[in-house]
């Protein structure tokens, strides 16, 4: 198992940029894919953003490619979002997710991911 630990969140203006953070530790964490997931309120847990544990591969949600970046730092066990040009309707609870599974498999969806962050709050103002 990996424990994860996001940070970055905050409170930014519409059309500014955040980077979120997630740390991850664990014996294995070098072998695990990661992801980036979001939660409006009142709304379901969605895919945003993974990347193989290697870094070669990356997946993103048609809603996000080419606003988003999903990045690691294998030295520091560390993954990272880039988002920028935000808008209101990114405003969620952004969690960082962890599985050794295939990222060609069902990754978009939240069950797929066996090991999750506590969450960063994003908040984007008008």
């Amino acid at each position: 198992q990996v424990q994860l630990v996001e940070s970055g969140g905050g409170l930014v203006q519409a059309g500014g940029s955040l980077r979120l953070s997630c740390a991850a530790s664990g014996r294995t964490v070098s072998t695990y894919h990661m992801g980036w997931f979001r939660q409006a309120p009142g709304k379901e847990r969605e895919f945003v953003a993974a990347i193989s544990w290697s870094g070669g591969t990356t997946k993103y949600a048609d809603s996000v490619k080419g606003r988003f970046t999903i990045s690691r730092d294998k030295a520091k066990n560390t993954v990272y979002l880039q988002m920028n040009s935000l808008k209101p309707e990114h405003t969620a609870v952004y969690y960082c997710a962890a599985d050794q599974k295939s990222l060609y498999g069902s990754s978009w969806r939240p069950d797929y991911w066996g090991q999750w962050g506590q969450g960063t709050q994003v908040t984007v103002s008008s």
